[in-house]
């Protein structure tokens, strides 16, 4: 058996997404996504999944080309290339990562977020070389299928009139009423059994009362909202209060590890964050000032399945809860997610997916939902295989962009339908 790393190839993608909203401003019609390919001696492919913007391809490519030569199972290895790779000061310096709403970029996390996508590509190959199933190679699952939750959205029934987009039946939800129907088809579609709110859209009593309104709609069935840490401290205090009762836990209400543990010492209401806890470096301060009771891994930002892995065993260590992020994502990127979940001892939370947000893939075959879960695949690798005729129709599509869609950028396209808009400062509220 050669294991042997003979080829890399790197194909971006754009791939549609409707227009759903964040405190930062509105999805764009079409979303970049980069698809790895890593290919060993005997012929055995690979995939993974990862940003797209151009900042990550700029990683990606002096990275993949570095990898050949080397062993697919030199994971440890990754790493070490990727500090070879030098990163262009002006793309990270100030930076904020709009579209996962994420915080400062730094060259660590961007590295980070190039890593994971090879990683999981390796992890694949490694996998289908040996006949053995990703979950297995992590150490094998404690569970066989992964449980995820309704990804709700505040959204507009289609994008601004004269924008090339691809249309989508969910329709429009910018109000409790349109919330909660939004949130029915969640459930009859995929079996939802809990809920999350993408907030910080709409002053805070209107999110509250979306809140309520899914509380009556869906009694005793876990709720989530998580305003992008649009809000003061003191109107995430209030908001807590209001929702004290019905809330699973509150995501990121207010920005910053400080913020959030001055909430956090006012409420008896557990807060999440996938936006202050996205490195280790930043683990110690939120865990010693109690600012944070749950960590939203999220693979693409922490370096890969082994590294949501190590987070998890530290959150263990410390008594916080650990579930899982997402941004928007293909079918490579929830079949990863879905075999390191599936190792996981202490997931106690439904993890997010945007998934059935996305009406395009890059798959042969769709990954399904059964009473909102994702069953664990046992087949060689991530169990999936890449449809390359769809996959060069979505690269057809990047290579035909002018450059407006290939960063995504939330606040350009809400300037679309309403060229007075400025990217909010924080607070909002």
């Amino acid at each position: 058996m050669n294991l042997t790393i003979t080829d890399v190839t790197l194909t971006p993608i754009l791939v549609a997404d409707p227009p759903l909203l964040n405190t930062q401003g509105v999805h764009q019609p079409y979303t970049p996504r980069l698809i790895v390919e890593v290919e060993t001696a005997d012929g055995v492919t690979g995939v993974g999944e990862t940003y797209g913007d151009a900042k990550y391809l700029e990683l990606a490519r002096p990275f993949a080309e570095r990898l050949k030569g080397r062993q697919v199972s030199d994971l440890n290895g990754l790493f070490t290339v990727a500090d070879q790779v030098a990163v262009d000061a002006s793309r990270v310096e100030n930076a904020v990562d709009v579209g996962g709403l994420r915080g400062v970029q730094t060259a660590d996390k961007l590295r980070l977020s190039v890593v994971s996508g090879f990683e999981v590509a390796c992890l694949d190959a490694l996998g289908k070389a040996l006949g053995l199933p990703v979950h297995t190679l992590l150490g094998g699952k404690v569970r066989d299928a992964v449980e995820y939750s309704a990804y709700l959205f505040y959204k507009w029934a289609h994008h601004p009139e004269g924008v090339p987009a691809e249309k989508d039946d969910w329709g429009a939800a910018i109000d409790p009423a349109g919330v909660v129907e939004q949130a029915r088809r969640f459930t009859e579609r995929y079996g939802f059994t809990s809920f999350k709110l993408k907030g910080g859209v709409f002053p805070p009593a209107e999110e509250i009362a979306a809140v309520r309104a899914l509380a009556e709609a869906f009694p005793g069935h876990p709720l989530r909202l998580d305003p992008n840490g649009a809000w003061s401290v003191e109107t995430s205090v209030e908001v807590a209060r209001e929702l004290g009762d019905v809330l699973e836990y509150l995501e990121d209400p207010a920005l910053g590890t400080p913020a959030m543990a001055e909430v956090a010492a006012r409420t008896g209401v557990p807060l999440a964050t996938n936006m202050c806890v996205t490195t280790f470096a930043e683990i110690q301060e939120a865990f010693t000032e109690g600012a944070v009771q749950v960590v939203l891994s999220d693979h693409h930002y922490w370096g890969g399945l082994r590294n949501t892995q190590q987070l998890a065993a530290v959150c263990r260590t410390f008594g916080v809860g650990v579930s899982m992020h997402s941004n928007t994502h293909l079918g490579i990127s929830l079949a990863a997610m879905t075999h390191v979940a599936a190792t996981v001892p202490d997931l106690h939370h439904a993890c997010d997916s945007h998934y059935p947000w996305q009406s395009e893939d890059v798959l042969t075959e769709r990954l399904t939902f059964e009473g909102g879960k994702v069953a664990v695949s046992d087949a060689p690798g991530l169990g999936v295989e890449l449809d390359r005729e769809r996959l060069a129709v979505l690269h057809r599509r990047w290579l035909d962009d002018d450059g407006t869609l290939r960063d995504r950028d939330d606040a350009a396209a809400m300037r679309i339908a309403d060229p007075a808009w400025v990217t909010p400062s924080m607070p909002r509220w």
